[in-house]
């Protein structure tokens, strides 16, 4: 404002001649309509910023997810093909636990785990039920056709299976079944599910109070049946180890035994599948009963029992049911996630748990109450493997989620992604068997066959170190690679 407008809001009513009053009106005027414009222009930006605060923003997705199915994948490729080398990384033959023994429990895990994220809301059950009832033929169908005996990959370039011998069980066909009845739990009891918790260390757990259920239903029926059912003698014929089929007896006559021979596992699949539809390499015949080699492979000693040479199902029906409790425990590490926000409270919850059962499982281990053993899928085997998946579940959600140290794990996170293809193409060996089946004059003259002996056994005249650093670059790199690339293209194969 000028000197005489100044005045004039003070009070000095000295004369203005009409044009000082001109001056002064046109003034006031533009002062007006700058005001008016300043307004409307705090008006227009408050208008072009409400759209932005309405948006609202994407869930984050937890990389940890995918880089533990990823870490999965990647140990089943390691011990199923470096396992022959180095047998110590290779199932134990019986009783304990190798680094082999934590693929199939970790799958289980980081199923349950899924199921409470893809379960978190469901508008419609009915739907719901017929995706679950539909993926679960989807993962029996894959599981019969690559494990069954109809697929000879990598190394026999034939296909087909007699029926007489079909295995019906496999890795698919469990996480089938333990997806199917998780899955099937949480849809069911998706009304009584509370939207927040009550306070009480123990909320999370009752909140979901049908799912530990089902999960100790499963407990129940497992223990009950491998200590009270009666075991008695039972006989085979060995089509594998000898040059003409020869029948074996094997005496048991017992109640609650958990050795190889008479245990309740290995009779309810011979009663329910038939003992010709049994696994026909158990890991049992590298024990030192069987073999001097033990713990690798080698001929059977003179003197070995008889069921050294019989079959035995490692993914068999109640050895199954136990498994149940596998995923059951990973469904209430997702619930975690689901209900605790902060990253202390979710931490918290992890590792206690992991830490209660590794106590439980190493007591009962040690104090010879119930071995922990994966052929039978004991119940110490169930909690030393989860807990163990839920400690390195909470390592590498401290790394990837919370520190954000993502790129060392990028590739884990791409496999993981990818799960299901890097299964069926490496960990199966599909991939392997089509590029063997171009050979040169013999089938051992193949690319893969060439790769493995001149580029990594020659060169470090090692037949073990050989063959570990080919399954570290020639297959794990490789198919981290491969899926790098997918993820970029955003190819995902999804059951």
């Amino acid at each position: 404002m000028d000197e005489g407008v100044k005045r004039m809001e003070e009070g000095n009513n000295l004369p203005l001649d009409d044009d000082a009053k001109n001056e002064v009106l046109k003034k006031q005027e533009t002062t007006n309509i700058n005001g008016d414009s300043d307004i409307k222009q705090q008006i227009a930006e408050q208008d072009d910023q409400q759209p932005v605060l309405l948006v609202k923003q994407k869930t984050k997705r937890v990389a940890t997810l995918d880089a533990f199915r990823g870490l999965t994948i990647v140990l089943m490729i390691l011990v199923d093909d470096a396992g022959g080398a180095y047998s110590r990384i290779d199932h134990s033959p019986w009783n304990g636990c190798t680094l082999a023994d934590f693929v199939m429990p970790f799958f289980l895990f980081i199923v349950g785990v899924a199921i409470a994220l893809a379960l978190k809301k469901i508008p419609k059950i009915n739907y719901t039920v017929k995706k679950i009832i539909l993926r679960t033929l989807k993962l029996l169908f894959w599981g019969i056709l690559l494990q069954g005996g109809y697929s000879h990959a990598p190394d026999e370039l034939v296909y087909g299976v007699n029926m007489k011998f079909i295995r019906w069980c496999g890795i698919l066909q469990r996480i089938a079944l333990v997806y199917c009845i998780v899955a099937l739990i949480e849809t069911f009891t998706t009304k009584l599910r509370p939207t927040t918790l009550s306070p009480g260390r123990i909320a999370i757990f009752t909140a979901y109070k049908w799912q530990w259920f089902g999960g100790f239903m499963a407990f129940l029926i497992y223990m009950i049946t491998t200590f009270a059912l009666y075991v008695p003698n039972w006989s085979f014929v060995d089509h594998v180890n000898n040059d003409e089929p020869k029948r074996y007896t094997v005496i048991c006559g017992m109640r609650g035994h958990l050795g190889p021979a008479c245990n309740a596992v290995g009779y309810v699949d011979r009663q329910t599948w038939g003992v010709n539809h049994l696994y026909s390499q158990p890991v049992w015949r590298r024990l030192k009963a069987c073999t001097f080699s033990s713990p690798s492979e080698g001929p059977f000693r003179d003197d070995a029992p008889s069921w050294c040479l019989a079959p035995f199902e490692p993914e068999g029906l109640l050895s199954s049911i136990s498994a149940i409790l596998s995923g059951t425990i990973g469904i209430h590490y997702g619930h975690v996630l689901i209900h605790f926000k902060s990253h202390s409270e979710r931490l918290k919850q992890w590792f206690s748990m992991g830490f209660v059962l590794l106590v439980v499982a190493i007591i009962l281990h040690f104090t010879d109450a119930i071995p922990i053993n994966k052929q039978l899928y004991s119940f110490s085997y169930v909690c030393f493997t989860a807990g163990a998946a839920g400690i390195i579940f909470s390592i590498l959600y401290i790394l990837i989620d919370v520190w954000g140290i993502r790129t060392p794990f990028l590739f884990l996170e791409w496999i993981g992604m990818n799960a299901m293809l890097v299964y069926v193409l490496a960990a199966e060996g599909i991939f392997a068997a089509f590029v063997n089946g171009w050979y040169y004059e013999d089938p051992e003259k193949s690319l893969v066959h060439w790769i493995k002996k001149h580029v990594f056994i020659n060169v470090w005249n090692s037949e073990r170190v050989g063959t570990l650093l080919y399954v570290i670059f020639a297959e794990i790199t490789f198919w981290g690679v491969v899926a790098g690339v997918l993820h970029k293209l955003k190819i995902y194969w999804k059951l």
